[in-house]
């Protein structure tokens, strides 16, 4: 088969691809010239540079596979390839070590003024007490985001007789004590850590994770670190900190923009700022090539790819049964991330009823998509599942029934807690929230409450919340006797702002609240 490689590649995973097929290394292609070379090929290997799009994928008509060379598939439209029928892969491991030693590097850097003492000198200063450092052993590393650059750094700062405590919601502590990370909460992680680096993809709830409020609750000895996403943290407020005292230091690798111009963090005291430079090693290079590599000759000999980034293809048959389920199982993922009282551990996929007669391991990949949204970079799917969920101490367990009670077909999500759905009339229903019984469509904004049945709960919770401007567009209860536990979701127009929130929880009768975002069909 033919491969054409789009972008500069190591040697090592050139030589690789050669060994089994023809390979072109055309490099520096126009546009133009990009598109009209796609139709010779069966694959193609790109970095961060080529814009693999829609129109690129129709050109292809020959591509089974795109490879990238890296974690991040941003330049690859993966909508369109999955239409196609094309398997995308990336090689999400291949730069750990560089970005772990990257991060031990930033912090080594900031604890010994490294930066700030080379400028010196260079300027024939000699002002040893100038740039008196601390040393890292006894200190507290705080690790936010425990994938395996979060525990690559985790196994490095043990080495250096560093205290390491972590936060990732998606983390047991059994897999979190394998790399002699304590488990906090995101509050005594921030409070605690002497060195806080971050280890997490962006999303909706890590956009802006360090701001203002955070960087209040840090030590004003600390060090922030981040080789992530530079979203993650925002620029201007931590520039504030450095300038006022409230911090004793930052390292970025990564920023909102790219190159950072007029951002101010540039002239913000005690910083040390690297251009993205987190797999940027030799060794990295190679290894992503070879793993790249290694994805796409396995597409091509009809194998499965262990890091697929979109789903396989199944049978037409299996497709059309399975299709409206799919966004079922990630909003049940959703939800059980969210209502769930600690981590995800052991879990229990039971799908009931006609469906349980289908391949069903594509709904076992949308449930682990919606459960790890919020932690994970990679897409995931039935190849890499397991993969991702056992990086995390997550296991599940899949069972079949034949009958789905009153329902065709059931899908139901349990460990700490229990949530299940099904589908009626081409519409998502929510029809287990832990021991109870329910039926409502899923929103993107969902609220619900365990409190006590008594004349006027759910009347309050209205008025709070229209005192607000927060509209409800539907409405369940659920109770096992008046006057005693009930439950209560409300589907909402619009998110619940922290005040309403807290004055629902301050109610009497309120035992337990839950604030739900989802993103249902995503």
């Amino acid at each position: 088969m033919k491969i054409l490689v789009a972008e500069p590649l190591a040697e090592e995973g050139v030589a690789l691809l050669r060994a089994h097929h023809q390979v072109d290394v055309r490099t520096g292609l126009s546009r133009e010239e990009l598109l009209a070379a796609l139709p010779e090929y069966d694959a193609l290997m790109v970095r961060s540079q080529v814009k693999v799009d829609a129109d690129a994928i129709a050109a292809g008509s020959r591509l089974a596979v795109i490879g990238r060379a890296g974690v991040g598939v941003d330049n690859v439209d993966l909508d369109a390839a999955t239409r196609a029928g094309i398997v995308v892969v990336n090689a999400p491991t291949g730069n750990t070590v560089a970005a772990a030693e990257h991060t031990i590097a930033l912090i080594f850097a900031l604890a010994r003024r490294i930066a700030a003492a080379d400028a010196s000198v260079r300027r024939g200063e000699w002002k040893r007490s100038a740039f008196t450092g601390v040393e890292l052993r006894g200190k507290t590393l705080g690790i936010v985001g425990l994938g395996k650059i979060g525990m690559a750094v985790a196994d490095r700062a043990r080495g250096l007789q560093m205290e390491v405590i972590g936060h990732d919601p998606f983390v047991s502590p059994e897999a979190a004590a394998h790399h002699g990370v304590a488990l906090r909460t995101f509050d005594e992680v921030l409070t605690g850590a002497d060195v806080l680096t971050l280890h997490v993809p962006v999303t909706r709830t890590t956009k802006g994770l360090i701001g203002g409020p955070q960087l209040a609750r840090m030590k004003p000895t600390a060090f922030l670190l981040n080789v992530s996403r530079g979203s993650v943290v925002d620029e201007a407020a931590l520039a504030v900190a450095l300038r006022e005292g409230r911090l004793a230091g930052a390292g970025l690798d990564v920023y909102a923009v790219e190159p950072p111009t007029g951002s101010p963090i540039l002239d913000a005291p005690n910083t040390v700022l690297t251009p993205h430079l987190g797999a940027s090693t030799a060794e990295a290079q190679v290894r992503v090539a070879v793993e790249a590599a290694e994805q796409v000759l396995d597409v091509l000999d009809g194998r499965p790819a262990v890091y697929a980034v979109n789903a396989p293809l199944v049978t037409p048959e299996t497709a059309q049964a399975l299709a409206p389920f799919l966004p079922l199982a990630e909003t049940l993922g959703q939800l059980y991330a969210q209502l769930a009282p600690g981590p995800a551990g052991e879990l229990t996929l039971e799908i009931a009823g006609e469906l349980a007669g289908h391949e069903t391991g594509p709904l076992a990949a949308a449930v682990l998509r919606g459960l790890l949204e919020v932690s994970t970079t990679e897409r995931v799917n039935q190849i890499n599942a397991p993969t991702i969920a056992r990086a995390r101490g997550i296991t599940l367990i899949e069972r079949k029934l034949p009958d789905g009670g009153p329902f065709a077909s059931l899908v139901t999500l349990s460990g700490a807690t229990t949530v299940g759905g099904t589908v009626a009339g081409g519409e998502q229903r929510i029809v287990r929230l832990g021991d109870d019984w329910v039926d409502m469509a899923p929103a993107q904004h969902m609220l619900v409450t365990r409190h006590r049945d008594r004349p006027g709960t759910m009347g309050r919770v209205g008025l709070i919340l229209g005192k607000h401007d927060v509209n409800i567009s539907a409405m369940h209860l659920a109770r096992r006797a008046p006057r005693e536990e009930a439950k209560m979701i409300l589907a909402l127009d619009d998110p619940v702002p922290d005040e309403a929130a807290a004055e629902i929880r301050a109610d009497p009768e309120v035992l337990d609240l839950w604030l739900i975002r989802l993103s249902p069909g995503e």
